[in-house]
């Protein structure tokens, strides 16, 4: 059996230009949250020349000038498989360890940029939950997947930051409303997204013991492109068969290094 190596890559996008990196070494971790708090990312990159690193150094500076959102985009996947997309979101810092290292850190959140834009909205007297979200989804400039049942707002008025619109659509509609890789997901809290279904067990990549939670349970599998952020997991578990069963995935956190052993998934799920 061949071994389906590993795969690694980082865009970069400064002023509208996307700049892939591959092939160095690069590990990142993160966590990717099924309800309004931003996912958040951190990579370390070894490798750069002196003048990229200066280049997003200063272009990722606080204090440029340039206002425009400086976006991270982290893929990850095997070599025969192709890749697939574990994180999106806004550079917030990029730092630089000491000589001889000389490794890049950037840290990103996701939606970074509308968290500073104000904006304000009013429904009128009543106004459908579903337009409301395809309202925040415009302001935060991503796409929308709206899969809860739809109901009938009053009075739904709202003045302050646009990414914080997503935690009053969620406390108003009693739904759960993410982001998630440039799309604003909302969903029934009961209820995982449609499609997205990954079967766990040892032959599809669980790594250890599943453990349970109050909630429900965390376990560890190999990073893989099927695992959704408030999709459902199954698990099929032969140490653990108490466990067994349906769950929502609650969030996600990843941790893959292009030369070393980390390249996980941690799922934190409560029970379907």
């Amino acid at each position: 059996m061949m071994t389906d190596l590993r795969r690694i890559r980082l865009g970069i996008e400064i002023s509208g230009r996307l700049n892939w990196y591959e092939g160095m070494r690069i590990s990142a971790s993160g966590t990717k949250y099924a309800n309004p708090l931003q996912n958040e990312c951190s990579v370390n990159i070894d490798g750069l020349s002196s003048d990229t690193r200066d280049y997003l150094l200063t272009q990722t500076s606080p204090y440029t000038k340039n206002k425009q959102p400086r976006r991270l985009i982290l893929e990850a996947g095997r070599v025969n498989t192709g890749l697939f997309r574990v994180f999106v979101g806004d550079i917030v810092s990029a730092e630089i360890a000491s000589p001889p290292d000389v490794t890049l850190t950037l840290k990103a959140k996701t939606g970074n940029s509308s968290s500073g834009e104000i904006v304000s909205s009013s429904g009128g007297a009543i106004k459908k939950l579903s337009e409301i979200a395809q309202g925040i989804a415009n302001d935060c400039q991503v796409k929308l997947d709206f899969q809860a049942t739809d109901k009938n707002i009053a009075n739904w008025y709202y003045c302050g930051a646009a990414l914080s619109q997503i935690a009053r659509l969620q406390e108003s509609g009693h739904v759960k409303a993410f982001i998630d890789d440039e799309v604003l997901y909302v969903k029934d809290s009961s209820k995982a997204l449609k499609n997205r279904l990954h079967i766990l067990n040892m032959k599809s990549g669980m790594v250890g013991i599943p453990k349970a939670t109050e909630k429900g349970l965390d376990v560890s599998f190999l990073i893989d492109g099927e695992s959704f952020l408030g999709g459902m997991l199954r698990l099929d578990s032969k140490l653990n068969k108490s466990l067994n069963g349906d769950y929502i995935i609650e969030q996600l956190k990843f941790d893959i290094a292009s030369h070393d052993d980390a390249f996980f998934y941690t799922a934190t799920c409560k029970r379907a």
